[in-house]
């Protein structure tokens, strides 16, 4: 294919491509970003620490130097990226690029940030150490489910969306609901506020068909595990004794294996789990594109050759239109 030349220091625009975890996003925007003379901006959550290449399917180094790429490994595993955090980190990303004459492309599948990114959040108060570190040190020593109850007294809704694993979301709205007084069901109905994206922009998603999509998320996994050194990184972050409640201890994949190192479940038992809710996770993220870009340029197809044919036209199209 004949790369497409178009006026770069017209680019004031912005790709959002979304879809589930396995669907070929990563392959996909490194494609765009070299068609287009574009920047690959990670907006995955968990993608976003380093130590954890492996086990949250990351781009590797190869794949990371075929194309610009940012927010991607830049923070600790022992820090903390809020959703606000990030969409300040990723609005100051567009604007080097807009200023370089590069094509953004948010690439993720956390409809969080995505929605945070184009809607605004609302404002909630800081919460202080006192309530933070006493609710943190509650959960180490008795538990979710301690946590859990006390949230259903204080917000039932926010609970009923929750399950017991959830342990950096049961104490976020948990902290919310006993710094503020308010349940977080109630601020979320407030009016967002803070910075969004502006600039135009052009939605695109992938939406595989779900058995493909399972087996690939089943396929990668036994690489994962088997080949890739999933087991090895999980082993390196348990040694470096973090906060259970960080965010890291909590991507999808690590309880289990750290179960496996700590010899209370097998192998594969815990492959089987992490399949299992892998397979979930897919299946909300999907559920989330549906709903939420339903204006969105889709694709189905299960090939990065077909998934380029697809959406080509249309990001050409859009660069066009910015000219005009």
């Amino acid at each position: 294919m004949v790369k497409t030349v178009i006026n770069a220091s017209n680019q004031q625009g912005c790709l959002l491509l979304a879809g589930p975890t396995a669907s070929g996003k990563s392959a996909l925007a490194i494609s765009i970003a070299n068609e287009f003379d574009g920047v690959v901006i990670n907006a995955d959550s968990m993608q976003v620490y380093n130590g954890l290449r492996v086990i949250t399917a990351r781009p590797d180094e190869t794949e990371e130097a075929s194309a610009p790429h940012e927010l991607y490994g830049v923070l600790a595993p022992d820090d903390f990226c809020s959703a606000a955090r990030w969409r300040d980190m990723v609005l100051a990303e567009i604007a080097k690029c807009h200023a370089k004459g590069k094509l953004p492309i948010i690439v993720g599948g956390t409809g969080l940030y995505f929605e945070i990114l184009t809607k605004g959040i609302a404002h909630i108060p800081a919460i202080s150490d006192k309530v933070r570190d006493g609710l943190r040190l509650l959960q180490k020593e008795q538990g979710n489910q301690v946590i859990y109850d006390r949230l259903l007294e204080k917000d039932p809704q926010m609970a009923a969306k929750l399950n017991l694993g959830d342990t950096q979301r049961l104490l976020r709205a948990l902290e919310i609901a006993e710094e503020t007084g308010i349940p977080m069901t109630e601020w979320h109905q407030k009016s967002p506020e803070g910075p969004i994206l502006e600039c135009p922009r052009l939605w695109l998603a992938l939406t595989p068909e779900r058995q493909w999509l399972y087996d690939r998320c089943d396929r990668r996994l036994d690489w994962m595990i088997e080949e890739g050194g999933a087991i090895e990184e999980v082993r390196l972050l348990l040694e470096q004794d973090l906060d259970p409640a960080l965010p890291v201890m909590k991507a999808l994949g690590v309880p289990e294996i750290i179960e496996m190192l700590r010899k209370t479940q097998t192998k594969a038992e815990a492959l089987a789990r992490i399949k299992m809710l892998t397979r979930r996770y897919a299946k909300r993220q999907t559920t989330w594109v549906r709903n939420k870009m339903a204006t969105a340029e889709k694709s189905s197809a299960q090939d990065l050759e077909s998934l380029k044919v697809n959406f080509f036209p249309f990001i050409r199209h859009f660069l066009l239109t910015l000219e005009e």
